[in-house]
């Protein structure tokens, strides 16, 4: 029996998977305490799966904590150790612009201030130490002093010389969390690693309270310990993501894209884009041959994790996000977000603004309770929702009908992001649609990018909760190289090194291992990724660069040198494959008002775990478990064998 709870910024939710199939539920976030909802959302799964908490074999988590705080500058008092001289990397930066056109914009200050920045009296050099460590414990005592929770220690070269960065930790000792560069990221360009192990050390602390607390409350429970979601898709232990907390920054969206992928391939699409809207923002991604796409770092927050993660991009479109007017009187929708305290007006909870949600259920979309028992107060939405109209001139339902189109514009454009802008026709994908509202805005959002086929998994309100579950263990160890030419021969001694250290921190020695090969013509600034097995042929990496660069900019240089940056091991157990199946029961049938394209419609609202086989066709809503989907005139489709609603135009 496994075990997958993902923490969002409105709901909390759980699945557990058995032999049998899949039991869901949902529970209110609770941000006081995220563990207090985590644990009510278990107890409610494991009622439906009448089971008992010392069935569950395995407990894996996602969680925004560590995101939160990096977004909300929450995180622990820390200092900076750096090579003499390099101790204002962070806020010198790469010198570009915040925004080109905004001069006004700036980037984020460091995390650690200016008194906390420590020069170290060593320099190391490409090829060993140009000057020794000196003073590392008087260095030790002054950074002890200055009562910080946290170091971060970035030397130059350290991702290969890390003896000076060891020697360092070893004087701190354990009186503090310790972050070394070379153990975080491992690679060049120390801006990227030193903004990177800065975030680590400040985070650390915080997600190492909340796990601890976590672990304390499931141990009490009689669950196991938690495993814990990183960006890159794959799970770790908790002790692993409590030292090193920078792995775990995009864990909520992770969880989300890997249910995606494994619900597309259950659904038998291998081409995808996928979208999460859930109570508080909106998740964008696209599987490719039943993958998502990585990336090696993005900026979260405006500043750079140099981390391998999943290709994910996020907008405040959720649910709960709030609509309001701005100061020329345009109709606005988020990025602020009722969450889950107070929540949307119609929650009765004390929200009085506009939201997302609010406007669906005027509009006849959702019906009087969601999962979670959560009951909806249709009144209450009608008098947020009224007092925005009259604001802009409308009356009630035009302005519910604007709320959803802005709303829908945001994620739209999002997906362009992931598609257009990056030369990638989204008319040869299929749309999937999950969290618990996306499927209420699939076909709209479909029809923008002129995609004719939607997909809204059975588990499509939960189903970030459900990649958590199906998802692998995973470890990746990277080191920059800077190999050229005929030293391309010694990538295997480097990759065998990689590989061992990446199966000892999955602990499996018989663990899959994949490479990734960082690669560009000798004088470029950037690389592009190689994939390739544990053993590559130096003469078949530079073939598949040159078809790389060839796809990606139009052209190949046979003539040039080809330099390898950067070599990445990835060790990977692969995760459990729960059934995917649909219900077995007839699914009940009604009938109400629905509003489409400005026009009131007497709909089919079909509810409950409907069976493989049945049809609908628009105007219609179809109630699933954990989310709604709305099929507008138009639209027709079933439900497969996986137990997903796939529609398309007729």
């Amino acid at each position: 029996m496994l075990l997958g709870v993902d923490v969002g910024g409105t709901f909390t939710d759980a699945v557990v998977a058995t032999a049998d199939g899949l039991a869901t539920a949902k529970s209110p976030t609770t941000p006081a305490d995220q563990s207090e909802g985590v644990l009510e959302a278990v107890r409610a799964a494991l009622r439906k799966a009448g089971a008992e908490p010392g069935d569950v074999e395995r407990f894996a988590h996602g969680m925004t904590v560590a995101t939160n705080a990096l977004l909300e500058g929450t995180t622990a008092r820390t200092a900076l150790l750096a090579t003499e001289g390099f101790t204002d990397l962070v806020a010198l930066g790469r010198q570009a612009r915040a925004d080109l056109y905004r001069l006004c914009a700036a980037h984020p200050p460091p995390l650690v201030p200016d008194e906390l920045r420590f020069g170290v009296d060593e320099r190391m050099g490409p090829d060993g130490a140009l000057h020794e460590l000196t003073g590392a414990a008087e260095l030790a005592a002054r950074v002890l002093d200055a009562d910080v929770e946290a170091v971060a220690v970035v030397l130059l070269h350290a991702y290969r010389h890390p003896e000076h960065e060891r020697a360092l930790a070893e004087a701190l000792g354990d009186r503090v969390h310790v972050s070394l560069s070379h153990e975080v990221t491992g690679t060049f360009r120390e801006y990227e690693r030193a903004a990177t192990t800065e975030i680590d050390a400040a985070l650390s602390p915080l997600l190492g309270r909340y796990l601890r607390s976590l672990a304390r409350s499931a141990a009490d429970a009689g669950l196991p310990e938690p495993a814990i979601m990183q960006s890159n898709g794959g799970l770790i232990g908790a002790a692993a993501a409590a030292s090193h907390a920078a792995f775990t920054v995009l864990s909520g969206p992770a969880g989300g894209t890997v249910g995606a992928a494994y619900a597309a391939r259950a659904a038998g699409v291998d081409d995808a884009l996928c979208f999460d809207m859930g109570g508080t923002s909106c998740d964008v991604c696209v599987v490719d041959g039943g993958a998502v796409r990585e990336t090696a770092g993005r900026e979260v927050g405006g500043r750079p994790l140099a981390l391998p993660m999943l290709d994910v991009h996020t907008v405040g479109a959720g649910g709960g996000s709030i609509a309001w007017s701005d100061a020329g009187g345009a109709l606005r929708v988020g990025p602020r977000s009722a969450g889950a305290e107070p929540g949307p007006a119609c929650y009765g909870r004390g929200g009085t603004e506009p939201t997302v949600t609010d406007a669906n259920l005027l509009l006849g979309r959702l019906a009087g309770d969601l999962a979670g028992d959560v009951s909806l107060d249709r009144d209450a939405a009608a008098r947020a929702v009224g007092e925005l109209a009259r604001e802009l001139g409308l009356d009630q339902v035009a302005c519910a009908e604007g709320i959803v189109r802005v709303a829908n514009a945001e994620m739209v454009r999002a997906l362009r992001v992931m598609t257009v802008e990056r030369g990638v026709d989204p008319r040869r994908y299929a749309l999937l649609a999950f969290g618990g509202a996306g499927p209420l805005h699939a076909t709209t959002i479909a029809e923008e990018l002129g995609i004719e086929r939607v997909v809204c998994p059975r588990a499509s309100g939960v189903l970030s909760a459900l990649g958590l579950v199906v998802s692998p263990r995973r470890r990746d160890v990277q080191r920059s190289v800077l190999l050229a030419g005929d030293e391309l021969q010694a990538v295997g001694d480097v990759i065998a090194e990689l590989a061992a250290r990446a199966r000892a921190a999955v602990g499996d020695e018989d663990a899959e291992v994949f490479t990734v090969h960082e690669m560009r013509y000798r004088g470029q600034a950037f690389e592009l990724p190689i994939g390739a097995g544990e053993e590559p042929d130096p003469a078949e990496l530079r073939e598949a660069f040159a078809a790389a660069h060839e796809d990606r900019y139009g052209y190949r240089d046979d003539d040039a040198e080809v330099e390898l940056v950067t070599v990445r091991a990835t060790a990977r157990v692969a995760g459990p494959e729960p059934p995917l199946a649909s219900g077995g029961g007839a699914a009940e049938r009604s009938r109400r008002a629905v509003f489409f394209a400005g026009e009131r419609h007497d709909a089919e609202v079909l509810r409950g775990d409907l069976p493989a086989g049945t049809e609908l066709r628009g105007p219609a809503i179809c109630e699933l478990p954990e989310a709604t989907v709305a099929v507008p005139p138009g639209w027709r489709g079933e439900v497969d064998e996986s137990g997903a609603v796939v529609l398309w135009t007729r």
